[in-house]
């Protein structure tokens, strides 16, 4: 199942994403990104291997963003692919059908690009200005997703990210998204997971469920 709740990884440091990832996982995510910007490949890798074994510990689905032979190779569950970096084919053609790939998207043509390319989930944003992330597209805020969601009208599900907190969950929620990505708010204080989770189980997400296919019944 795709979770509503992704938590993105920061950090100077290997290390320290290393510790949120441990910070995360025993307050309860249960999906997290390994987002690892201006860090050499080798140093991403060895990092996931290390985050593989903390999330497998937690039962905690593991995604990697950028690499998605990283992912195959640490048995991630599955990779986020920005909008410059690999097609979401070429992802599926080399990881296979059990894998998860979402991608990133800014606009509505963003958007059926990604569906054409058959994407599992799609990060949608920014909500509103973040310094987590360089080079945002236009903010979007509440209208913007009124009107993406709208005109998509697909079972894919859509996750909000950029600046998100969690007053601003039910209200986003009234807009049709599936989930929210977190990096900053969560980073900065860990047991708010307990609350993310709680709001976005309320009633108004209930309609929305797509569960990911079973390994098995994916296999060629």
């Amino acid at each position: 199942m795709i979770s509503k709740l992704h938590y993105i990884t920061q950090g100077e440091t290997p290390e320290q994403h290393l510790e949120y990832i441990q910070n995360a996982c025993s307050s309860g995510a249960d999906w997290i990104q390994l987002r690892m910007k201006h860090f050499d490949e080798q140093v991403v890798l060895e990092t996931a291997k290390k985050a593989r074994a903390l999330t497998m510990h937690f039962q905690t689905r593991l995604i990697i963003n950028d690499y998605y032979k990283i992912a195959k190779t640490v048995n991630a569950d599955g990779v986020h692919l920005g909008k410059n970096d690999a097609c979401p084919l070429e992802a599926r053609e080399y990881l296979g059908k059990w894998y998860r790939i979402g991608g990133t998207a800014n606009t509505l043509d963003d958007c059926r690009e990604l569906i054409e390319k058959q994407v599992d989930y799609i990060g949608l944003g920014p909500f509103r200005f973040t310094t987590t992330k360089s080079n945002l597209g236009p903010l979007l805020g509440i209208s913007g997703y009124q009107h993406i969601i709208k005109q998509l009208d697909t079972n894919i599900p859509i996750i909000a990210i950029g600046g998100i907190t969690l007053k601003d969950i039910p209200e986003l929620l009234e807009t049709g998204i599936y989930g929210v990505a977190i990096s900053g708010e969560i980073t900065k204080n860990f047991n708010t997971i307990s609350a993310f989770n709680t709001t976005l189980q309320g009633p108004n997400t209930q309609e929305h469920v797509y569960k990911m296919p079973k390994k098995e019944d994916n296999e060629d």
